[in-house]
């Protein structure tokens, strides 16, 4: 397909906002000055993917003809050269196809991981957090920022709820599809037996909502204070720190008691309220999507079982694209990468077809 034209239209866009980004008045609208600078960052990683695209391109040209050359070594380093030069152009090719799609709009927004002990009991508290240190450290891997906002410890030194912020380029983009039913199947520590047991997680990934994104009422919210429970010793005791809200039109029931503050508390627990209201505002929107797609990015269904980690025969299988690694040490330390790349690529046929693309 010949995207010259609309290669054109990103020139042109490209071109105004480069004169906004030279504005010295940019940031008196700090949010106008951010998407001004995320759309200009996009599209320069666009027009630079057609450039490289034009420039292999041309490359390829002369080396095919440099192979027909009288020359035999000539021919034959040229030659040499083609494999690479294609693979190449068909990677390029695959980008600038996923970055000519429409915009996802929640694909640059950073998100909250919202890990759930499912059924297995203790056993299922222990894989919850090992989870929940899968994507801190992929968090790492990838540079972004994680922060811990709201935990339930369980007795065995796991957890039965985890909530992690994670801040940085395009997180929900990688992270969104991690929701759903995990299944961890092994030997627990506790197990006399050696047999093995399967436990659940439920992971739901969700895109950080703004204000402009969701109106909440105060007349909808009952928020009460109360002390924190666990450790934390006398501070603990003595104080009413934690904060839960109750949204009263859809029932969400969200308690924040992390920090000391109570005030940094109801700050947490709106911004986790936001979050869950806003996913559910999404679920809503999700019949514009294809069955197959919808399916893919785990849009809301927490109850569908997306992933097993098979600890016996160190093999995690992805059972939406039925995608099977026999890498599970890799995976637990956080590099998913094998399967987000599979998945984005599903999920980019699926988006190609749906454009006419």
């Amino acid at each position: 397909m010949d995207y010259s034209s609309l290669i054109a239209r990103h020139r042109d866009r490209y071109a105004e906002l480069q004169e906004a980004v030279g504005n010295p008045d940019l940031f008196a609208d700090p949010k106008r000055a951010t998407a001004i600078l995320r759309e200009h960052r996009k599209l320069k990683h666009t027009l630079d993917l057609w450039e490289n695209l034009q420039s292999a391109k041309r490359q390829l040209a002369d080396n095919q003809e440099l192979a027909k050359s009288d020359d035999p070594e000539l021919a034959a380093m040229a030659a040499e050269e083609l494999p690479g030069l294609e693979a190449t152009i068909a990677t390029l090719a695959d980008d600038l196809q996923y970055a000519l799609l429409p915009a996802d709009p929640n694909e640059d927004r950073d998100a909250l991981i919202e890990i759930r002990a499912g059924a297995g009991g203790d056993e299922a508290s222990l894989f919850a957090a090992e989870l929940m240190r899968v994507y801190q450290r992929y968090a790492d891997l990838r540079g972004w920022k994680c922060e811990h906002l709201e935990s339930s410890p369980s007795d065995v030194g796991g957890f039965k709820e985890v909530i992690l912020k994670i801040t940085g380029d395009e997180v929900f983009r990688y992270l969104k599809y991690e929701s759903g039913v995990h299944r961890v199947q092994r030997v627990p520590a506790t197990e006399a037996q050696g047999r093995i047991h399967t436990s659940t997680i439920t992971v739901a990934v969700l895109p950080e909502a703004e204000e402009v994104d969701v109106d909440i009422k105060p007349d909808d919210l009952r928020i009460e204070v109360c002390r924190s429970g666990g450790a934390g010793g006398q501070h603990v005791n003595r104080t009413e720190s934690a904060v839960q809200i109750f949204h009263l039109p859809t029932g969400i029931y969200v308690r924040c008691e992390e920090g000391r503050s109570q005030i940094k508390n109801k700050e947490l627990a709106l911004k986790i309220l936001r979050a869950k209201l806003y996913e559910q505002k999404l679920r809503d929107q999700q019949d514009a999507y294809s069955s197959h797609r919808r399916s893919l990015i785990g849009s809301g269904d927490r109850s569908e079982k997306i992933r097993t980690y098979n600890f016996p025969q160190s093999r995690v299988t992805d059972h939406r694209i039925g995608l099977t690694s026999h890498n599970l040490a890799a995976v637990m330390t956080g590099d998913l990468s094998e399967f987000t790349t599979a998945l984005q690529k599903a999920e980019m046929a699926e988006r190609l077809k749906d454009a006419g693309m």
